[in-house]
């Protein structure tokens, strides 16, 4: 019933997302907000139609689901931009990713000790796992032609290439966030972190010039239509994903270098034909997960969390990101409302999930840790989809002002 139940208000949700979709990119709410608000209600919370153990009793669905999300949405992201625009940001994004996500994981961490009282190992472990932009929600802001009209393709690319980029490169440091809590060691750690990106690089250019190769083939002898090459790069994303599984390395940055090397052997139509895929993330394969997910929030266990639940929800929205983009604005050549239009708009969703459920699988959790982590993955989906359509007003007002041309 659970899983009939799920499908049937994802496609009816989806049916109305399909038929709304030109005026729901104006309206201040996002597709991931309507899957959250529809679990919520048919949850134990509200209506009690369905009644399922919590995320904090069980993640093993919740770890599978993201992790498959994950794999389409980072795809679509490698493939969204042309090689040559893509190199041209590489600046930026190598510095959010080595700068800006390690400062974004410590801030994390410390605002967690500091609420919520719980250990090193526990800080370290929210702090790694909240740590990264999620490409789900980050597309919800980038993609659509309202974004196109209010952004700059540069803040636009940027924004998606470091979410994409830095789903996979947290996973060294969720690794050491576990040994320091006690999983393993620290040695072992890093071992493995050094394998799993390594490995997941070398799969997914093998992979992905593999895929553009045999794209090709087949439109030399005519034996690829139009429609299955649509849908080739979502099944290149699921065999890149099973092969990681099987190596035991990084699935998703597995996955997104694939998409890089199929984006750059492929030719330019092989790309935009794909950007379908992108827009299907946004606005229907989230409904499931977010629903599920509104359907599992631990009321009980926020509960427990009295006041410190919300100092660390306001503390990471307002600290984990916006004065680590608001320092690196000349580094990163921004703009003063540029670096807040990138600083506010670095959400928190399905990589979070994916992590917390990761931990939860390899160590015996601080049932707080998935308490507050849950709480801040809900809180984001909600303050950044609902400020999504305002932020981008904002930002366009701002760009005019004569005092933002001056910093600039």
């Amino acid at each position: 019933m659970l899983i009939d139940v799920v499908l049937a208000v994802s496609g009816l949700l989806g049916l109305g997302v399909a038929a709304l979709s030109g005026r729901l990119r104006r309206w201040p709410v996002s597709v991931p907000v309507l899957g959250l608000a529809s679990g919520v209600l048919l949850g134990p919370a509200v209506s009690g139609v369905l009644e399922i153990p919590p995320v904090t009793e069980d993640t093993t669905w919740l770890h599978t689901a993201a992790r498959v999300l994950l794999a389409i949405s980072v795809m679509s992201v490698a493939l969204r931009y042309p090689v040559g625009a893509a190199r041209a940001q590489l600046r930026p994004v190598l510095l959010l990713l080595g700068v800006a996500m390690p400062a974004m994981a410590l801030v994390t961490a410390g605002l967690a000790w500091l609420t919520l009282g719980v250990g090193l190992g526990s800080a370290a472990l929210l702090g790694a796992a909240l740590c990264p932009t999620d490409p789900v929600l980050a597309s919800s802001v980038v993609t659509g032609k309202p974004a196109e009209e209010d952004l700059p393709a540069r803040n636009r690319q940027i924004l998606s290439l470091e979410s994409a980029a830095n789903d996979g490169l947290a996973l060294p440091l969720v690794l050491v966030a576990l040994a320091v809590a006690g999983a393993d060691g620290v040695g072992a750690a890093l071992a493995e972190s050094a394998w799993q990106v390594a490995g997941a690089v070398l799969l997914g250019v093998l992979t992905g010039w593999l895929g553009a190769r045999a794209l090709r083939a087949g439109e030399e002898d005519g034996s690829t239509d139009p429609a299955p090459r649509v849908l080739f790069t979502a099944v290149l994303a699921f065999a890149v994903l099973g092969l990681a599984g099987l190596a035991h390395v990084d699935g998703i940055l597995a996955v997104f270098v694939a998409g890089l090397a199929f984006n750059l052997v492929a030719t330019g139509p092989d790309r935009t034909d794909d950007a379908p895929i992108d827009e299907a993330v946004n606005r229907f394969l989230v409904l499931p997960l977010f629903l599920g997910f509104g359907l599992v929030l631990p009321w009980s266990a926020w509960a427990d969390l009295g006041w410190r639940g919300p100092a660390l929800v306001v503390g990471v929205l307002l600290l984990r990101r916006l004065p680590v983009l608001l320092l690196l604005r000349r580094p990163l050549r921004l703009g003063r409302p540029d670096a807040v239009f990138l600083g506010w708009f670095g959400p928190i969703g399905v990589s979070a999930l994916f992590y917390l459920a990761l931990e939860a699988e390899r160590l015996d959790l601080d049932p707080v840790v998935l308490a507050a982590g849950s709480l801040v993955v809900a809180a984001s989906t909600v303050a950044h989809g609902l400020t999504s359509s305002a932020g981008r007003v904002l930002y366009r007002r701002g760009r005019r002002s004569p005092s933002s041309r001056r910093d600039a």
